[in-house]
This record gives structure tokens, C-alpha cells and sequence, in this order.
């Protein structure tokens, strides 16, 4: 499609494809992921950076798709198209909440911008989800139900608009 070369703007397709064959590579969904967090309430964090003060815990009620990335994450740049159209297509439903590693704020806001995301996203300046979720390496995503529990983890990009994905997340 004409309109998804605009994603890949500015993008190495050599490096791009490295990096997508090497997350096909080691990515997946895993029900047990190292860590044991699907089934177990999610550890719950505050974090500021110079937009937004988010909770996890604000989002109880409502099924969130909590998403670790960063701006420098080619992967990250291919799932960011699917995450904004899976945050429009459920609306209210659900929470995209994406916690960028980033520590550069102008490289944050740059990729925010470009990629038009248009998902909540809060900068972990002080790795507070990070250092509770310890990820193998962006992006990693859990989805949280409306209590509270991961119910899923996925490592690596998701096609988050996809009609499996998102008749699970409907589901939940």
C-alpha cells in the first residue's frame, strides 16, 4: 500500500529487515513468560514525565494493552501504526498505554509526532516500569483485563489491528 511507505520514511530497509526477521526470530506471545506476570495481578506504577502523570492503576475497569517501547526500536516503529488504529477502532473499550524508554525527550516527542501516535504515552525518565516489568528489549506488551491481571504477554510487534487480536481483546 502507497500509504504505509509513509511509516518507513527516514527508515534503513536493510536494518529494518535485520530487525524483523531477528524479532520473528525470538517473538511471540507466550502464556509463561520468564517473570510469571500473566496470571498475577500487574505491578502497578506511577511515572511523570513533562506531559502526563500516569497510574496503571487509573485504568482499572477498562482492558489496557501496556506497551514498552522506544523511538530508536525499529520494530517499534513497525507496530506503531496498528497500535494507533487498534486504540481508534476499540475507542473507549480499551487503553493503549505506551511507556517509552526513551531518555531523550526531543527524540520522544519526534517519534509521537511523526508516527502520529495517538495513544496515551508517558516517558519512563526514571525506568519505573522498567525495572518492574524488566523487559527483554523493545517492544513488549502485556495486556492487563479489567481487574487488573496480565492475561497476556507478547514480545516483539503485534499486528494490533488484526481481526484475532482484536476479537480477543473484545473478548476480554
Amino acid at each position: 500500500m502507497a500509504s504505509e511507505s509513509v511509516y518507513y520514511k527516514g527508515v534503513n530497509p536493510i536494518r529494518l529487515l535485520f530487525s524483523l526477521l531477528l524479532a520473528l526470530a525470538i517473538s511471540g506471545c507466550t502464556e509463561s513468560p520468564s517473570g510469571g506476570f500473566v496470571g498475577k495481578a500487574a505491578p502497578d506504577f506511577t511515572i511523570q514525565d513533562s506531559d502526563h502523570i500516569v497510574s496503571l492503576h487509573q485504568f482499572r475497569g477498562k482492558i489496557v494493552v501496556l506497551n514498552l517501547w522506544g523511538s530508536w526500536c525499529e520494530p517499534c516503529i513497525e507496530e506503531t501504526p496498528s497500535l494507533n488504529r487498534l486504540q481508534s477502532r476499540m475507542g473507549d473499550k480499551l487503553v493503549v498505554l505506551g511507556v517509552s524508554m526513551d531518555t531523550n525527550a526531543a527524540a520522544y516527542h519526534a517519534f509521537l509526532k511523526r508516527y502520529g501516535v495517538n495513544f496515551l504515552t508517558v516517558r519512563d525518565v526514571d525506568k519505573e516500569a522498567v525495572n518492574l516489568y524488566k523487559p527483554t528489549g523493545p517492544p513488549e506488551t502485556y495486556v492487563v483485563d479489567r481487574s487488573g491481571v496480565i492475561r497476556r504477554k507478547f514480545i516483539g510487534p503485534q499486528p494490533w489491528d488484526s481481526p484475532e487480536l482484536v476479537d480477543y481483546l473484545s473478548k476480554l
